[in-house]
Formats: C-alpha cells, structure tokens, sequence
C-alpha cells in the first residue's frame, strides 16, 4: 500500500514538466522570431540606403533637391523612409531607417563615380613602383 501512496504521489508530474518544456520552448521561438525580424529590418535599411545612395548619385547634376527627392523616392519603394540626404560634387551621402519599434534599423550608404580617387592612385602607383 506505501507503494500506491508513492505512484499516486508522483500522478501528474510528467504533464507539469511538459508544460514547462513547451512554454520553454515557446519562449526560445519567440526570441528567435525577433531575432530574425531585427536581421530581416537590418537588410532592407541596408539595400534601401544603397539603391537610395545610387539614385541620388546619378541625378546629382539636377542639384540637391532633385537628387534627394529621387533618392527620397526610391527609398519608399524599398520599405524604408529616407532620414538624410547630402550630395556633395558627385558624390551622395544618405541615411535611410527600416523597421520600427525595438526593431529599427538605420543603414548609410555612399555612391558616386568608378574610379579612384588622386590620393589613392598615387599611393597605389608608389607602392607598384617600389615593389618592381
């Protein structure tokens, strides 16, 4: 009979503990799902500033307004709101933020010509010539 009292002690325990393991493991989903939403909000930010940046360093010669208008444009149809913009010569600097909440992100991106710059050129050009 003590060996009764002691099983029907024990009834139930494995539902507990499951109970645990699933609001554990719903836990751990939950984490991973933001997570992944954070990443996810990351990525746009970063091809958004990048297409943004592209579209603002092709139509610099239209002026700043123009440039950043465009880029303001190309930026709302990646998802993602221009923060700031800045074209100087040919060159353009913008900002643009996806995501909200907990999960914003902000990415920058530059753009302009190929090509490297003088300064670059030339210390690429000295090092070529003392290796030879």
């Amino acid at each position: 009979m003590r060996r009764a009292r002691r099983t029907g002690a024990d009834r139930g325990s494995a539902t507990v503990w499951s109970v645990g393991a699933i609001a554990a493991l719903c836990v751990v989903f939950g984490v991973v799902l933001a997570l992944g939403q954070a990443v996810v909000a990351r990525h746009r930010a970063a091809g958004g500033a990048d297409l943004a940046a592209l579209a603002a360093a092709d139509h610099w010669a239209h002026g700043t307004a123009e440039a950043c208008a465009r880029a303001d444009r190309v930026a709302r149809v990646q998802g993602t709101r221009l923060v700031r913009c800045a074209v100087v010569g040919e060159i353009s600097d913008v900002s643009v933020a996806a995501g909200s909440g907990p999960f914003a992100a902000e990415a920058r991106a530059r753009a302009g010509p190929a090509g490297r710059p003088p300064a670059l050129r030339h210390h690429l050009f000295r090092r070529h010539r003392r290796a030879a």
